[in-house]
């Protein structure tokens, strides 16, 4: 039998644990030696890449309501991250901008995976952000610093463009998102809603030298047990805009379990 947490057996700690995780959380970035972007600005005038990713997934099978929580809570994180500029030598955390967005306007529950299970939360539904710009950054001049996968795979993606093996999650306190600029030019991020999308742009304030395009190969799935996991190998391909010439690199190998139905067309190996 798994041994239960302290707060599994005096909930009433809850609280406690999240201020202390917070507040350690915090307090290592400020010691860590990195310089943390903070600063907005005018929009650089070439954009690097630009991806969008629809707000709105009715494949969740929740209360819809919860959905539109979730566009609220992305806008309301968005006030943060729009026009950020990380110059040479600065880091991008997720945390540190959005930190405090809701402090003029509450966040509303929606819906984040929790102990397996998904289940509404407030402030839920920044994973989404997290995503978008996990995607931005593969394909940007910014290396990454600190990347988390999803352990579940909750429902199909709402977004054929981004293939998968290629999300972030974000958890204030435990988990964040981070990417550092070690180049020579200044880059922005840049976001914005139209429709039922939100985009995000990377904007540059030079000409980009190169294309970058990620891909996958080996996608499976396997049964292991009662469950499913998917696993896929991530590549990324530089291109050079001059000449054409380009390299390609292998990224990572990225695992989860799937905690839906797969369709029926999709094979599932059987697992040892």
């Amino acid at each position: 039998m798994a041994r239960k947490r302290l707060t599994q057996v005096f909930p009433f700690l809850i609280p406690l644990r999240v201020w202390q995780r917070k507040r350690c959380f915090y307090l290592k970035m400020r010691m860590d030696g990195r310089k943390y972007a903070r600063e907005r600005g005018d929009l650089l005038p070439y954009i690097g890449f630009e991806a969008r990713s629809r707000m709105l997934n009715p494949a969740t099978g929740a209360d819809m309501t919860y959905q539109q929580n979730k566009v609220h809570n992305l806008k309301l994180a968005a006030r943060m991250l729009n026009g950020v500029v990380i110059r040479p030598g600065e880091t991008f955390s997720f945390w540190q901008l959005v930190r405090h967005a809701d402090r003029e306007e509450p966040y509303r529950d929606a819906l984040t995976l929790r102990d397996g299970a998904i289940v509404p939360e407030y402030g839920g539904g920044l994973c989404q952000h997290s995503n978008l710009l996990y995607w931005m950054f593969l394909h940007s001049p910014l290396s990454m610093v600190e990347r988390h996968a999803h352990g579940i795979k909750a429902f199909p993606l709402p977004d054929p463009e981004i293939p998968e093996g290629v999300d972030a999650t974000v958890g204030e306190g435990w988990l964040d998102l981070k990417a550092a600029n070690e180049t020579g030019q200044p880059i922005q991020i840049e976001i914005e809603f139209m429709g039922e999308y939100v985009y995000g742009r990377i904007r540059l304030a030079e000409p980009p030298k190169y294309r970058l395009e990620v891909f996958t190969r080996n996608l499976r799935y396997t049964r292991l047990g009662e469950g499913v996991q998917q696993t896929v190998d991530v590549y990324r391909r530089r291109v050079d805009v001059r000449t054409g010439l380009w390299r390609e690199e292998f990224l990572y190998h990225n695992r989860c379990l799937v905690g839906y139905p797969l369709p029926p067309q999709v094979p599932i190996l059987e697992g040892p």
